[in-house]
């Protein structure tokens, strides 16, 4: 077999951020392209089949090009850049990592980390209704956060309003104690903790004081209308028809909306239908409303969730066909007759 050399001048302190911990990430750079890569203190060095060896080298200069940029190599870094090169995509992390929608209020920027966040962040900024559709971990909730609150940061708009159906695995409100809030909080517990992530929590309660952030439950909305805001509406898959039309509805004037649900994770009984599935077949061709479906690619926590997220998403799929694969065969068992 024929083999390739590549070289690339890389600096230690680079290559010490790219290697990872133990030296993980390169050691998955030559498992996932059958290369072995050689650490020196004047650059890295690759041996492998020529092909390999070009991918190789396309995601070390992607990472190198991040970690020049100042930013910590992480493990989803990696694994992203190398499922682009197996797809022959390049420089997808270097344009990726241009687009800073804010900071933390720690300081950590919050950036877009894979193409279909990127998509979704894009239609957020350009369109007045967008539908953020995905499984858990790829950001849906957490980068609608940060562009309202970027919205709001520039004086785009005046408020920021946060909703949830108060709905979690079939339970009721009744069995929690307390009064309402105290009832309805743990439901809307995520929200607060993106909120206090990015803005602070003086920040946060000062301005929910104010009236500027109001985070609620989506019964809340009913007689409502929502004008110059910034309206989140997550875990959208359990609401009904009904409360996703009202919710819709009260939509006004200088609002920007995004609606964020896993269609795989509802917790709505068997018999009712989601309002986040009826929706997206009535407003599929509704000018200045996106839809933008996220997929396992696009999981931004441990590896590991990804890995899950795929597995449920073949599972699922092999679900539907057996089923469909049964009432076809019902249906022609039945038409013999």
């Amino acid at each position: 077999m024929i083999e390739k050399e590549d070289y690339l001048p890389i600096p230690l302190e680079h290559s010490r951020n790219i290697f990872g911990q133990f030296d993980c990430h390169a050691r998955k750079l030559e498992r996932s392209f059958g290369i072995s890569i050689i650490n020196r203190d004047e650059g890295i060095k690759l041996i492998g089949a020529p092909g390999a060896v070009d991918r190789g080298s396309r995601v070390l200069k992607e990472l190198w090009e991040l970690s020049r940029r100042g930013n910590q190599i992480q493990e989803q870094n990696v694994d992203y850049a190398i499922a682009m090169a197996m797809e022959d995509k390049e420089d997808v992390l270097v344009d990726i990592d241009g687009d800073l929608i804010c900071h933390t209020i720690s300081g950590k920027p919050i950036k877009p980390k894979t193409l279909g966040q990127k998509e979704y962040a894009d239609a957020i900024r350009n369109s007045m209704i967008v539908f953020g559709m995905g499984p858990a971990g790829t950001g849906k909730t957490y980068l609608a956060m940060a562009l309202a609150i970027t919205a709001f940061k520039n004086n785009e708009v005046e408020r920021i309003i946060l909703t949830r159906p108060a709905i979690e695995a079939g339970e009721k409100l009744g069995f929690l104690p307390g009064d309402l809030q105290s009832k309805v909080d743990p439901y809307l517990r995520p929200l607060y903790d993106a909120l206090y992530q990015i803005m602070g929590a003086e920040s946060f309660l000062k301005n929910m004081e104010k009236g500027l952030i109001e985070v609620a439950p989506l019964a809340y909305m009913r007689g409502r209308t929502l004008d110059n805001a910034f309206i989140i509406l997550d875990e959208a898959q359990n609401t009904t028809p009904a409360q996703m039309k009202m919710f819709l509805t009260r939509i006004g004037f200088g609002s920007k909306v995004v609606i964020t649900g896993d269609a795989s994770q509802k917790d709505l009984a068997a018999s009712v239908e989601s309002g986040l599935d009826v929706a997206v077949k009535v407003l599929s061709r509704v000018e200045d409303i996106s839809f933008c479906r996220l997929t396992s690619k696009d999981v931004v926590r441990h590896p590991l969730v990804q890995k899950i997220v795929k597995a449920y998403e073949v599972y699922e799929s092999k679900e539907k066909y057996r089923d469909k694969h049964r009432e076809k065969h019902r249906s022609s068992k039945r038409s013999s007759h």
